[in-house]
């Protein structure tokens, strides 16, 4: 008889996609620019939402966002909102996908000021990893600071408890419950 991990608690153990996210992908440090701006991409479609259901359409927004090339989506105009308003596949709403494009702006801004936006990042905490796990906290003094900072910088759908989801799921904090199997103590 093969002994299941156990797992944190809000993972969904009915859904494959879930479980292969939180083994393989979230809370590990992460400082690939392409990743990092996916993951803020879709972490700001999230809000109101459940992330499973994001998740669920994470193919379809990498194809409606040409493969997350924050360029792109950067130069993307009015056609490309109603391209991306008609698609099913993904969230369908007007402010998130406008906020996506204009984020997408700040997000090369950043880049081109900090050398990467995982230097940009990662500053934040110092270049360490911090220890929070997830059935404690929605959001933290360092959740607040970087969404006080985006938001001077232009970005929108980057409120405190977003981007604490998005510092877990980068591996800036790691929220992994203690009796998870992949949890470090």
């Amino acid at each position: 008889m093969q002994i299941k991990p156990t797992r944190c608690a809000w993972v969904n153990l009915n859904n494959p996609v879930y479980i292969r996210y939180h083994d393989k992908e979230w809370g590990r440090p992460c400082h690939d620019d392409r990743q990092l701006y996916e993951l803020l991409i879709l972490e700001s479609f999230q809000a109101g939402l459940s992330w499973e259901c994001v998740l669920n359409k994470r193919e379809n927004f990498r194809r409606a966002f040409d493969g997350f090339d924050a360029a792109k989506v950067a130069a993307y105009g009015t056609a490309d909102v109603e391209r991306l308003l008609a698609d099913a596949g993904i969230i369908r709403n007007r402010a998130k996908i406008r906020a996506a494009i204009g984020n997408s702006a700040v997000f090369l801004q950043l880049q081109v000021q900090f050398g990467s936006f995982d230097r940009y990042l990662w500053d934040f905490c110092g270049n360490a990893v911090l220890r929070e796990p997830c059935d404690q906290a929605v959001e933290s003094p360092l959740s607040r600071t970087l969404s006080a900072d985006l938001r001077r910088r232009g970005m929108r759908f980057v409120g405190s408890t977003i981007l604490y989801s998005y510092l877990q799921a980068v591996g800036i904090i790691d929220g992994h419950t203690g009796d998870c199997f992949l949890c470090k103590k």
